[in-house]
């Protein structure tokens, strides 16, 4: 099978490319950046396009005789680029990709959106029928790649969208980096009462929801992708630390100090076009309930997370260690 992964150098799509790579796709890769990975799939024989999705002539190109697409890409974290930024590329970069699977008659669509369109959940578990309440411009965004998506399904694109969680596992350079390194000091500054709801999701977990969905006839339905459980922000942080055999004494401070000073530091640091060491985006961590039933998903897809959370955080810990991390 021929397949196009877009986003694929970056932490999420380079495992789903090694995987399937390992089962025998001819799997090309469209990323802007090699990022840490690219040097390893083109070693394993994945063919790799270093350009934007908003290229359509590129898309295009490389759409050519497709079986399916899985459509990663984005831009995120990057607290100072403009809105038009994510816009172009979240938004108008998923529907080039899109209509230009539909033009060439590809088989399958798998669309990586985020549990982040819906907010805070306000009475968890949520579900995919939960309120749409982006909070930042990368999650509204991602919401907008959707309703694109779904335009397109009525036109015949046989697509899927998935929500995953909060993705870790090895090979993630920076998502749960700074929850493992802050925990390994032997202390843990919690703002809040720690009793935050949080719902990760390892990455060979995910990427099995991937294969799945790619599996089933796509007719524009949502899948909310998570581990089997969630827990509280407590329950994570000594998690994190039984995994690496680490003591760690949970301190609990006020949240709105740590608000208001990443408030500060998106002032201070936007005129000089530097990453702000703290953002609301962060901060937010400790204060938005994500939590969420993986019941559809499970039906109909047959979508089961095999690997628990001790299991992904002890894999986790010991690659941070094998790669100078920790």
């Amino acid at each position: 099978m021929r397949t196009l992964v877009t986003g694929g150098t970056g932490f999420t799509g380079s495992h789903l490319v090694r995987r399937l790579l390992d089962r025998g796709d001819i799997v090309q890769v469209l990323d802007n950046t090699p990022g840490l990975f690219a040097a390893d799939l083109k070693s394993r024989g994945a063919e790799l396009t270093l350009d934007s999705v908003t290229n359509e002539t590129v898309v295009n190109q490389l759409m050519r005789g497709v079986d399916q697409v899985f459509h990663v890409a984005a831009v995120f974290r990057q607290i100072n680029l403009p809105d038009t930024v994510y816009h172009d590329v979240n938004a108008v970069g998923t529907k080039i990709v899109g209509e230009a699977a539909l033009r060439h008659g590809v088989t399958s669509f798998v669309y990586c959106s985020t549990q982040g369109v819906h907010g805070d959940i306000k009475s968890p578990p949520g579900d995919e029928d939960s309120p749409i309440s982006p909070e930042d411009y990368y999650q509204a965004t991602k919401y907008e790649g959707e309703e694109e998506i779904r335009k397109l399904v009525a036109d015949g694109l046989p697509a899927t969208i998935l929500r995953p969680m909060a993705i870790y596992g090895p090979g993630d350079p920076a998502r749960f980096l700074h929850l493992f390194r802050a925990v390994k000091r032997g202390y843990f500054l919690m703002f809040g009462n720690g009793q935050t709801l949080y719902h990760p999701l390892y990455i060979e977990n995910l990427v099995d929801a991937f294969e799945l969905a790619a599996a089933t006839p796509g007719t524009g339905q949502v899948y909310l992708v998570g581990d089997a459980v969630y827990c509280s922000l407590n329950e994570l942080v000594t998690a994190v630390a039984e995994s690496m055999d680490q003591e760690v004494q949970i301190i609990h401070l006020p949240f709105y100090p740590l608000w208001l000073g990443a408030i500060a530091c998106e002032v201070i640091c936007k005129p000089l076009n530097v990453e702000p060491p703290l953002f609301r985006r962060r901060a937010d961590w400790f204060r938005q309930n994500r939590a969420f039933s993986i019941k559809k998903a499970s039906q109909d897809l047959g979508y089961e997370a095999k690997v628990d959370l001790p299991t992904g955080l002890k894999q986790t810990a010991a690659w941070y260690r094998e790669n100078g991390y920790l």
